[in-house]
């Protein structure tokens, strides 16, 4: 059974993650980390938490806790998940990962070497709408991918904005924040990693010093080509992705979200048809797969690997689209 500390007193904490963690046979969160103190406090108050620290050590030195969720701002994940790596307690990180690729690389090779569970919070993979995508991909209804496309161009909430829009230090910008997610997910339904991308970013009514758009396209190494678009400032575009291949195509719309909400349909050579799913909680999905690898059977649903190649794939568009020239992916060995 897990016992978790929150690395983080974080919105995607109090409205995902503890109720999902909790749902888990035997498994509770006993403490959370702020490093405001009163917001610490009304954190642990308000969501049924015994122990509210502001030191990192402090809470890793209770020995009740053997496993952390990292959910501060994305500068901060290196060193946390190092210190709850040495203190021997499984990690599930918010993505991205890191702020560079080697610091992805050293988070995830020193979890291998102390034979912990290490995993990224990529929920996507969890839903029922991506769950039967990628079956439908795999087993051969729409045939030889040819390309896809995906819209995750939304409107930010105001209540989300802060560092996101404003804060390059931080890992603020559009690319970090949702083009990461993106990778994942076109990884996870293709099983091959992007080649070389370009891209084109900038800002478009909510961006001070980090893009707030970006669009950009992928090659693969099976030649199928990816289209992505990833923004903040879209109130009304819808989000979605895409799949066409030789035999048929995939729609789905309104799948890029915490929510087990979407439609999907198949269009082949029979015509339209509406594809049924699973509408389960994402996030109890992730965490009953991470408990699971904890106890030895099977691995999360998104490990670390998958943290350090969808951050390389967001680290590719990047330099893409500051550059204005063609970019290689680096997967840092992996």
């Amino acid at each position: 059974m897990l016992r978790w500390g929150l690395i983080g007193a974080s919105r995607i904490a109090s409205s995902y993650m503890i109720e999902a963690m909790r749902a888990q046979e035997g498994a509770d969160v006993l403490s959370v980390l702020s490093t405001d103190v009163a917001r610490g406090a009304r954190f642990a108050d308000e969501n049924g938490i015994a122990d509210s620290y502001t030191d990192l050590d402090a809470l890793l030195a209770d020995d009740r806790v053997n496993a952390v969720y990292i959910s501060t701002t994305n500068e901060k994940h290196h060193a946390q998940a190092l210190a709850a790596i040495a203190a021997s307690k499984n990690v599930l990180c918010e993505k991205p990962l890191a702020m560079s690729l080697a610091d992805a690389c050293e988070m995830v090779k020193a979890a291998a070497d102390k034979g912990i569970t290490f995993a990224t919070n990529h929920h996507l993979r969890n839903a029922g709408t991506h769950l039967a995508i990628k079956d439908l991909i795999s087993n051969g209804r729409i045939g030889d991918v040819l390309s896809a496309r995906v819209f995750h161009a939304v409107n930010l909430p105001e209540h989300l904005r802060g560092w996101r829009i404003n804060d390059a230090s931080a890992g603020g910008g559009v690319i970090p924040d949702i083009t990461v997610h993106d990778a994942d997910t076109i990884r996870f339904h293709l099983d091959e990693d992007p080649v070389d991308v370009v891209a084109k970013s900038g800002t478009s009514g909510m961006g001070e010093g980090v893009e707030d758009s970006v669009m950009s396209v992928w090659s693969m190494p099976s030649g199928a080509m990816v289209q992505t678009h990833e923004s903040f400032t879209h109130g009304f575009a819808g989000t979605g992705i895409e799949f066409h291949g030789t035999r048929g195509s995939i729609f789905a719309q309104g799948v890029m979200t915490q929510e087990p909400v979407g439609t999907i349909r198949l269009v082949d050579s029979n015509g339209e048809t509406a594809v049924s799913y699973e509408n389960h909680n994402l996030y109890k999905r992730s965490l009953g797969v991470f408990t699971q690898a904890v106890a030895g059977t099977g691995r999360p649903s998104a490990d670390g690997v998958d943290g350090i190649k969808s951050l390389a794939v967001a680290l590719a568009v990047r330099e893409a689209a500051r550059s204005g020239r063609q970019t290689t992916v680096d997967y840092g060995g992996f």
